[in-house]
């Protein structure tokens, strides 16, 4: 039995992710406390003397300089892919989760209620961006099977990847947090996705902070 396994880790903090505002593909970048997270999290894979073979990161920058910390520890370079994206969230991005529902209450209502067919006026819906998120790990999974990736990307594509791999539906509400450069495993036999392991941040030092799907 051939094991491919994921470590998916989510980039740090931004401002964004402190004032509750929605980024989605708007390109923020990290705060000090996520520069810091970063640091801790790239630690704590030397520390648990993490075999990796590759690193993947998306391109925005919150998440590809949470990869450069480990970059610089493990002395690596990431490939970097805009498959890994957060979604894309239309209308909503840039405001903030008290702003929304006065700016945009259609789209928030619909947002709140998981339609995964509304794409938030110019956005993805939940299920273009599930596909895009399953289609990305799969081409991975496969180019590297057997082998240990660790992916560095966004608190709604891990949850993604978090429902392929336990079969949770995609109009169901979110089953688990995705803390800031919190650790989660999951792994892929040949067969069937399961879940390792989600949400580790003990190496973090209180420095942990659950933004759900910003």
């Amino acid at each position: 039995m051939t094991i491919t396994r994921f470590c998916l880790v989510r980039h740090g903090e931004t401002d964004w992710n402190a004032a509750r505002r929605l980024q989605g593909h708007t390109d923020i970048d990290l705060n000090t406390r996520g520069l810091a997270q970063a640091n801790q999290m790239a630690h704590a894979l030397k520390r648990i003397n993490l075999q990796f073979d590759v690193l993947y990161t998306s391109d925005l920058q919150r998440a590809a300089k949470t990869a450069r910390a480990i970059e610089a520890l493990f002395k690596t370079s990431a490939i970097t892919n805009s498959a890994l994206r957060e979604r894309h969230l239309g209308a909503l991005q840039g405001l903030t989760t008290d702003e929304a529902p006065i700016r945009e209450p259609e789209l928030w209502k619909s947002h709140l209620s998981r339609n995964i067919e509304e794409r938030l006026g110019d956005g993805e819906s939940i299920r273009q961006f599930a596909n895009r998120i399953e289609t990305a790990l799969e081409k991975i999974r496969v180019q590297h099977s057997g082998k240990t990736i660790l992916l560095v990307s966004h608190g709604g594509a891990l949850d993604m990847m978090y429902r392929l791999a336990s079969n949770q539906p995609l109009h169901e509400e979110k089953a688990v947090a995705v803390p800031n450069a919190s650790l989660n495993w999951i792994s892929h036999d040949g067969h069937a996705w399961k879940v390792d392991g989600w949400g580790d941040t003990s190496h973090l030092e209180d420095l942990a902070l659950d933004n759900l799907d910003l």
